[in-house]
């Protein structure tokens, strides 16, 4: 009898089915996000690697799976299949090898996690005394940053953000809705006298955020008619900085109007230290309409990082 080939072994074939899990992750990350590059940025594996993954997936099978062109990623009938039937089995494995690790006993590990400064000061930090009372052994580096930091590269778990459209390249659970406020102090406005229009912007001291570029901003008048009013305002001032505590401080000592996300704001204003401007019209494009906790991207969440989210949601969850 002829001697078996190398290319047909038991040994060959275990090994070769044995890599189909990575493959199959990445022919379904690509079949999800329509992209090789989302789909790298996902797996937090290079686009060449993605590619090489579904290519040797394709010579496995003998099939064509994806669809090139310069313009679009698709995929064959075949491929359409094979993800249909793979991915809840993929899904379910993933999720059963998760929480046999979990259910090994009481949730322990290190969450590192990244927030914005002004957001991680008054609202993340505050709300994790409790957190440790319920898990004790589960142990939180925080760090506070405006800098927007690839979190699987810089080895976070999970990132707090400020923004109306979380990456769909990550797993994103909403804290809670947010809004940015126009304020200031009763001083200035009995001093500068309160702006009926947002075009009289103009003619005040404003506390624009530290951003590249002139400072404007824009403004929607939702109750207008046929369509909602739209205007853009050049605004200026004595000062500028990138830190919305120090603008409400700025705002509070009657330096002028500042522009502040909601959980900046809310304090001072329930007290009356500032006050709402223009209140019937609303700043759009500036700051994110809800706070958001975003994880790499995996078929499962970690127990850890699952129970922060939801320890979160529940003190944010109110809104501020």
């Amino acid at each position: 009898m002829a001697p078996r080939s190398p290319a047909s072994s038991p040994v060959r074939a275990e090994v070769r089915d044995e890599l189909l899990w990575s493959q199959l992750q990445a022919l379904i990350a690509v079949a999800r996000l329509g992209s090789f590059t989302k789909a790298a940025q996902r797996l937090n594996l290079s686009k060449a690697a993605v590619s090489q993954r579904i290519a040797d997936l394709e010579r496995h099978l003998d099939q064509q799976l994806v669809q090139r062109t310069t313009r679009s990623v698709r995929l064959s009938e075949a491929g359409s299949r094979l993800v249909e039937q793979a991915e809840p089995g993929l899904a379910l494995l993933s999720r059963s090898l998760g929480e046999a690790r979990e259910s090994a006993g009481a949730p322990r590990g290190l969450l590192r996690v990244t927030a914005p400064v002004a957001l991680g000061r008054q609202h993340v930090a505050p709300a994790l005394p409790a957190f440790f009372e319920r898990y004790p052994e589960l142990r939180i580096e925080l760090d506070l940053s405006d800098r927007l930091v690839p979190l699987a590269q810089e080895g976070f778990d999970l990132a707090i953000r400020h923004t109306s459209a979380p990456p769909d390249t990550h797993v994103a659970f909403k804290l809670c809705p947010s809004r940015a406020l126009l304020t200031a102090s009763p001083a200035y406005l009995a001093r500068a006298g309160r702006p009926q229009h947002p075009a009289e912007l103009a003619q005040h001291h404003c506390l624009p955020y530290l951003r590249p570029g002139p400072a404007q901003w824009f403004f929607e008048r939702a109750a207008s008619a046929p369509a909602p009013e739209r205007l853009r305002v050049p605004v200026q001032g004595l000062f500028r900085a990138s830190n919305s505590e120090v603008l409400r401080d700025a705002a509070l000592s009657g330096l002028g109007i500042a522009l502040l996300p909601d959980f900046s704001a809310r304090d001072a204003m329930r007290d009356g230290r500032l006050v709402e401007v223009l209140p019937d019209w609303r700043a759009i494009g500036f700051f994110g309409d809800a706070i958001y906790a975003i994880h790499p991207w995996s078929s499962h969440t970690p127990q850890g990082v699952r129970l922060l989210v939801d320890h979160l949601k529940g003190v944010m969850g109110g809104g501020y």
